[in-house]
């Protein structure tokens, strides 16, 4: 049993923290930069092709020392080994968290109640990769004995959001014969937009569902496959187009799925995390098998180097200290993901599950409720757009945000002169908001422009940046399969160190679960006729907005 709730903020370590904050919490980063010329070799640490900086904070070498010393005396190191020995670190569920089982690539024996887990993942990447090669080069033939040309993801959540944005991401690398597609919502919407430009003999859908229940996957697979039937009508030719990732082996084969081509998921590998396993099949027949173990290479590195690197050098601690930081001392209830590389776009989408369904908890592992900020509110878009929404509340606004800024160096395709005015978006805009700007800047600035003294008392103002806003550069030589897989662990490892230190589960999710409960028992209600009995089980307002529903529906 790790510590309580009310230990946490009594630890001597959390102390010393309050009183350095204290102590610090008015110095300004222009400051320390003019103080120290050595500032950035001393907060940027490289990892293969991947720079990050870390000086742009509000913090100094004794920082680090201190939010370290909070770390290991709530058994960070401890907890490290745990996860990566298979111990089941998921208490509430009784399972072990071993995503980083997915990405191994050594050759010792990883026993989990009496399974060598490093060897069932090899083997079922070992099966996966014929049906990959079959698809890609054109030699898996549909009902008709045309070449597949469109791939369907169907899944909701981490069955969603890491396969798509992994190929978005890798689209340089992608099969130029495949399209792919991703399914999700539970609105017929989407199901019905990706349909209708698609032929059936020409289809192959994946239903990715561990339990082959999930309410908006099976609707939406259900949906695909009677449209299938419906162009051919041959429920012996649905083999030849659907294809599953599940653990539910009865319900795939009942489905219409032969079974090598139903591939497994285990319990220990949570949805956000699991696109390392045969979730990311989408991804496998997108990019190829090849550059997809590249993916897990570029991870299994970062592993490595989270295991093994004292915490002022290790790129994940850092991470998820500097979060602490800012959420526990200075109150900051958001971060912000900004990749300006345009590929990335649905980077900020995946990690708002994997950080917030993982950190947002209010019971620590011991049951007691917090009396201190656990998990931050994760938002974010494409660096350059987003400068023309929400930038200026990340400059002057009344909200401290500290943002995270990822680019790629170099295009796949080479260099162009788009490069150039993009780094200097991202560069102006870190320096802009770390340094800000002072009054005494403002006013030569604006007698410059010729304004009179009461135009330049009036205005002066609204131009002022107080500046000291954090941020963290990632700077990488390419966006491919290595790096993306090394920074996606890095964030993996980040959210798992401060659910260490929040001593809370990151590994369980039941704040989703009363909704799926409810929705499950409305939707009863509403194919039911029994309007009364429907209204009088629920609140006024659900009721009122059921019997609005109900008279309104088509």
């Amino acid at each position: 049993m790790k510590q309580s709730v009310q230990s946490l903020k009594s630890m001597p370590e959390w102390h010393a923290l309050v009183e350095h904050h204290q102590a610090t919490r008015d110095v300004h980063m222009l400051e320390q930069f003019n103080l120290d010329e050595n500032r950035f070799d001393r907060f940027s640490i490289s990892l293969d092709s991947i720079l990050f900086d870390y000086s742009k904070n509000r913090i100094d070498q004794t920082t680090i020392e201190l939010l370290s010393k909070l770390a290991i005396a709530c058994k960070l190191p401890e907890q490290i080994m745990a996860m990566f020995n298979g111990e089941k670190i998921n208490t509430t569920e009784q399972r072990a968290v071993l995503h980083t089982a997915l990405r191994y690539q050594g050759t010792a024996a990883l026993m989990v109640d009496g399974v060598d887990v490093h060897a069932e993942v090899k083997n079922e990447l070992q099966r996966i990769k014929p049906l990959c090669s079959k698809i890609r080069s054109g030699n898996w033939l549909g009902a008709t004995g045309k070449p597949i040309t469109d791939v369907v993801n169907i899944g909701i959540g981490g069955s969603h959001l890491g396969p798509q944005m992994l190929t978005e991401a890798l689209k340089p690398f992608a099969a130029k014969n495949l399209n792919m597609h991703f399914v999700a919502n539970i609105d017929e919407n989407q199901i019905d937009d990706t349909l209708q430009n698609l032929n059936a003999d020409t289809t192959l859908f994946i239903v990715c569902s561990k339990t082959f229940t999930t309410q908006e996957t099976m609707l939406n697979a259900n949906t695909a496959r009677d449209w299938f039937l419906a162009q051919i009508p041959d429920e012996t030719q649905l083999a030849k187009h659907f294809v599953a990732v599940s653990t539910n082996l009865e319900a795939a084969l009942s489905f219409g799925i032969e079974p090598q081509n139903i591939f497994t998921m285990w319990d220990w590998v949570g949805g956000r995390y699991s696109l390392w396993s045969a979730i990311g099949l989408s991804v496998m027949i997108a990019i190829g098998m090849g550059n997809f173990e590249q993916l897990l290479s570029g991870a299994y590195e970062v592993d490595q180097h989270f295991k093994t690197e004292p915490y002022e050098k290790n790129i994940p601690v850092l991470m998820g200290l500097l979060g602490i930081w800012y959420n526990n001392f200075y109150n900051a209830e958001a971060i912000a993901v900004l990749p300006y590389s345009q590929h990335l776009h649905r980077f900020p989408a995946y990690l708002q599950q994997a950080d917030m369904e993982s950190n947002g908890k209010s019971i620590t592992l011991d049951g007691q409720s917090t009396d201190y900020s656990t998990g931050p509110i994760l938002f974010g878009e494409l660096g350059n757009p987003g400068q023309h929404a929400f930038y200026q509340l990340l400059h002057q606004g009344t909200k401290l945000v500290p943002i995270d800024v990822l680019v790629s160096l170099s295009n796949i395709s080479g260099e162009s002169k788009h490069q150039d005015a993009l780094m200097s978006n991202i560069l102006a805009q870190t320096e802009a908001l770390m340094r800000g700007k002072n009054k005494q800047e403002v006013k030569v600035e604006l007698q410059a422009a010729n304004l009179t003294e009461q135009q330049i008392e009036e205005l002066s103002p609204h131009k002022v940046f107080e500046g000291n806003r954090p941020s963290n550069t990632f700077l990488f030589d390419q966006l491919d399969p290595k790096t993306l897989g090394s920074l996606i662990a890095m964030y993996e490892h980040k959210i798992f160190v401060q659910g260490v230190i929040w001593n809370i589960n990151s590994f369980d999710q039941w704040g989703v679960e009363l909704g799926k409960q409810l929705a499950t028992k409305i939707l009863v209600e509403l194919e039911g006729s029994n309007t009364a009995l429907t209204q009088s089980s629920h609140d006024s307002s659900t009721s009122g907005l059921i019997a609005h529903y109900m008279s309104h529906r088509k």
